[in-house]
């Protein structure tokens, strides 16, 4: 294929699994489910597709060492955490503060990388946290612990912090398997890790609710990651990134349209702000060469 052709579908790939991506935070709101059940539910189906496209793809889904199944599996448990947080902060809230709050993780991540790699912290992400910060201020109508919004901000920003976590070890243990695998036995971990909560829950699940899980899991997961990770092809990862920032741009405009949530001015500033945030660490760190 010509480098112009397959830039050209490397890109609509990109954008369409960002798309999907942004989409996700609606079943937040349309599943009448605990986070925990959603999530289970989510990683179920996900599991499940991305099993059958490797099988049919001939791909071989053994690890390389033992010890590999009990990272991965860690990472799954990470993954749990991190996407229930994300559905109870949509829960709690709204789809747009769920997914502006959860794009702070670019912020966790300038801080926590010299943590793990014994790096020095730079001066630059102590601004860009204070910006962030300052978004999120503009967020929060007014910080009291009893009230529902406020919950949903710390919620989201503990999923970025999770995701953060979880992009950071995907970093130092899983360099030699393809985004597929590692997608895979990630939902797998999470999987198992969320099994026992179908007990611990009272909830009575409808076709309805079966037919969003499915959706959820197999295109706006499976199908999703597939499409950014074969668009990373023919386009940079560095651009892929920047894409990756239009993900609560594209959420936002769909709560609007499909769930009628219009965001305050106040939120739609903060929002800009954090994802202004967002998007310069993206861009500045694949300047430096992470």
């Amino acid at each position: 294929m010509p480098d112009g052709e397959c830039r050209l579908k490397g890109l609509v790939e990109i954008h369409a699994g960002v798309l999907l991506f942004g989409l996700v935070g609606l079943f937040g709101k349309l599943i009448s489910l605990p986070p925990m059940i959603i999530v289970f539910g989510r990683v179920l189906f996900a599991s499940l597709s991305l099993f059958l496209l490797l099988v049919f793809w001939g791909k071989s889904i053994r690890l390389k060492r033992k010890r590999h199944y009990l990272y991965m599996g860690s990472l799954g448990f990470i993954l749990a955490v991190h996407w229930t947080s994300f559905f109870e902060s949509i829960r709690l809230s709204t789809v747009a503060i769920g997914l502006l709050t959860f794009s702070t993780f670019p912020v966790f991540v300038a801080f926590l990388e010299p943590l793990f790699f014994h790096e020095r912290l730079e001066f630059k992400a102590v601004v860009l946290a204070a910006f962030a910060f300052g978004g999120i201020t503009l967020i929060i109508p007014e910080f009291r612990i009893g009230d529902a919004v406020s919950r949903g901000v710390l919620w989201g920003m503990f999923s970025g912090l999770t995701f953060a976590i979880l992009s950071i070890l995907n970093r130092r243990f899983v360099r030699d398997y393809s985004g597929y695998v590692v997608a895979f036995y990630q939902d797998v971990g999470a999987m198992v890790v969320l099994s026992p909560f179908l007990f611990l829950f009272r909830f009575s699940l409808e076709v309805r609710d079966i037919w969003l899980l499915f959706l959820l899991g197999v295109v706006f997961t499976g199908l999703a990651h597939s499409l950014f990770i074969g668009g990373l092809k023919c386009v940079k990862s560095r651009t892929a990134s920047i894409i990756g920032s239009l993900e609560p741009v594209y959420g936002i405009i769909a709560a609007i349209v499909i769930l009628g949530e219009k965001p305050a001015l106040k939120v739609v500033l903060g929002g800009v702000i954090i994802i202004g945030v967002a998007l310069y660490e993206t861009v500045s760190t694949r300047r430096s060469g992470y």
